[in-house]
């Protein structure tokens, strides 16, 4: 499971053995049950996680309403970025299901980076393609009509709809889950 990071990162950059047997000397791998709270509102995050296999979902609670604004998947970075160390987060991640995480933390990263300097190369180009999916994410729901965002959810993330229930697909989108219903029924017609 570890080759599944070290294989992303070479993705990135090239890594030296050197810089390989250090991030596996300080991965942390764990197993996280469906419903585990990874990062609750009022906490200030200290760790980062990498999905090796499972779906993590991202939230707000709004009114006492869950809005949900992401899911992660095999091989994505789930980082509150605002709260890294830094402020109380303003969300909510969890488990959608049984979950396979890396599990980061500031401490070990920071002392990465000491010792091998392209290692920040690295998370830098990591976080650029983080922030370049939550700018793409936000444009979408400035831009797009829900059922346009369900469509591209399904073309982009088929997955998703095996793994996690309707009504966190239609928070995702920005609906209700009756209009959801009313999106999937259109779609359907369409298709015939």
């Amino acid at each position: 499971m570890n080759d599944k990071l070290l294989k992303y990162f070479a993705r990135i950059l090239p890594i030296s053995d050197m810089e390989v047997q250090a991030i596996a000397e300080t991965m942390s791998v764990k197993m996280f049950k469906k419903g585990s709270i990874l990062l609750a509102e009022g906490q200030i995050s200290t760790e980062a996680y990498f999905v090796l296999e499972g779906c993590v979902r991202q939230y707000f609670l709004v009114d006492g309403e869950e809005k949900t604004t992401n899911f992660f998947t095999d091989e994505q970075w789930v980082v509150s970025v605002n709260s890294f160390g830094l402020i109380p987060s303003t969300c909510f991640i969890d488990c959608c299901t049984d979950s396979l995480l890396v599990v980061g933390n500031r401490n070990k990263e920071e002392d990465l980076y000491r010792r091998f300097p392209n290692l920040e190369s690295i998370s830098r180009k990591v976080m650029e393609n983080v922030f370049a999916g939550q700018q793409e994410l936000m444009a979408s729901y400035a831009t797009d009509t829900p059922e346009q965002r369900y469509m591209k959810l399904l073309e982009s993330r088929p997955d998703l709809f095996r793994r996690i229930p309707q009504y966190q697909i239609a928070s995702y989108i920005g609906v209700k889950p009756e209009s959801l219903s009313r999106i999937r029924k259109r779609i359907s017609q369409k298709l015939k």
